[in-house]
């Protein structure tokens, strides 16, 4: 399975993180244990606001980068977060 998933952030409310993964325990621990990415370890520890599992890696892909977009951002604000 692969996860699309939402991290908000426990230091500023204000602060989202849109991942994909096929391990979500894993990478959560790494946003918050050891965090290798510049924008995740700037805002920790994150809680994990939601999740999404795909069987097909490139719809996970595809989910996570509509959330990225301006378009998946507004989705985001009004029915998820």
């Amino acid at each position: 399975m692969h996860y699309v998933y939402i991290l908000k952030s426990m230091e500023d409310s204000n602060k989202i993180y849109v991942g994909v993964t096929n391990n979500i325990e894993r990478r959560l621990r790494q946003h918050n244990i050891t965090p290798t990415c510049a924008y995740t370890k700037s805002y920790a520890p994150w809680n994990m606001i939601i999740y999404t599992a795909f069987r097909d890696q490139k719809k996970a892909f595809g989910f996570e980068k509509y959330l990225k977009s301006h378009a998946g951002k507004a989705f985001l604000k009004k029915h998820l977060i």
